[in-house]
């Protein structure tokens, strides 16, 4: 194995883990601090956007700007930063909100299978064996993780279980999108303008600054937790691994998420996780292995 490949799998299994820290500390100021992901996610992407952009300003500033220096690439940065990136955080948090850490982490981790269903429809082909496998395997995790087995009763909400395939697509969306933008443009460019143009976009659609919420010291200190963990470190460890190893092999190492956030929830936040959750996780983790042995 060659060393670009060993620091890409680093590099994605590092980002996913700050983001499964990042959505347990989200569950968090939830639960307990009872802020509103509309209020936080603006503020977390916004200042995490200023923070990157600033920095880049200094470490290359020639840079900065080349994501708007043709029609083609400008176009390309507003789906990577707003269907993409800018989404998957606010339907993220949404579904944490919603339900807990671990249920959406997992739900973002059935992005394998519409990074599928784009690769199937762009090369024109069918699914393999495995690959249909794969999709049997995400939806049998789905079942057990929101029903635990029965039918009849659902444990996760109805809007979490939306929240979460929703945010799944967007995954899709920035892990395509990913090489091709940071082709020829700094990672860390690319992530902060696609924070900057988030805060600001989801903060006008909420209306963020009609939320009256005055956070603790404690808030304070979550909301510094979510933007330098799970957007500053979370983001640009993971977006670098995906340029070294490619999407596809990056989703597999992302399990490294839900895994983060189902320990801490359950150990630290006291969220429930039953033999039925465990099954379910399994299923997804074979679903992604099922994809990447495929390829």
């Amino acid at each position: 194995m060659d060393k670009n490949k060993i620091k890409g799998i680093l590099l994605t299994t590092i980002g996913a883990a700050c983001w499964g820290l990042s959505g347990s500390v989200g569950q968090y100021l939830f639960d307990v601090q009872m802020m509103d992901s509309r209020w936080l996610v603006p503020i977390r992407l916004g200042l995490s956007g200023v923070l990157i952009l600033l920095y880049s300003l200094i470490k290359c500033p020639n840079s900065v700007f080349l994501p708007w220096k043709s029609k083609e690439k400008a176009i390309t940065m507003l789906i990577y930063g707003l269907a993409g990136v800018s989404a998957c955080q606010f339907l993220y948090f949404l579904t944490i909100e919603l339900s807990t850490a671990a249920i959406g982490t997992i739900m973002q981790d059935l992005a394998p299978i519409f990074i599928l269903g784009y690769t199937c429809i762009t090369t024109k082909r069918f699914p393999k064996v495995l690959e249909i496998l794969s999709i049997i395997m995400a939806l049998l995790g789905v079942f057990f993780l929101t029903s635990h087995g029965n039918i009849t009763t659902m444990t996760v909400p109805p809007l979490a279980l939306i929240t979460g395939v929703l945010s799944a697509v967007c995954v899709m969306i920035y892990n395509v999108l990913a090489p091709k933008l940071t082709n020829d443009i700094p990672v860390i460019v690319a992530q902060g303008w696609s924070f900057l143009l988030g805060g600001i976009c989801i903060g006008i659609i909420f209306r963020t600054w009609t939320i009256h919420y005055i956070p603790n010291l404690y808030g304070i200190l979550g909301i510094i937790f979510v933007i330098v963990v799970g957007n500053l470190c979370a983001f640009t460890l993971y977006i670098s691994g995906v340029k070294l190893i490619g999407p596809s092999k990056a989703i597999l190492y992302s399990f490294a998420e839900p895994l983060t956030a189902a320990v801490i929830s359950t150990l630290v936040l006291g969220s429930a996780f039953t033999a039925f959750d465990a099954l379910g996780f399994a299923m997804i983790f074979t679903m992604l292995w099922l994809i990447t042995v495929s390829k």
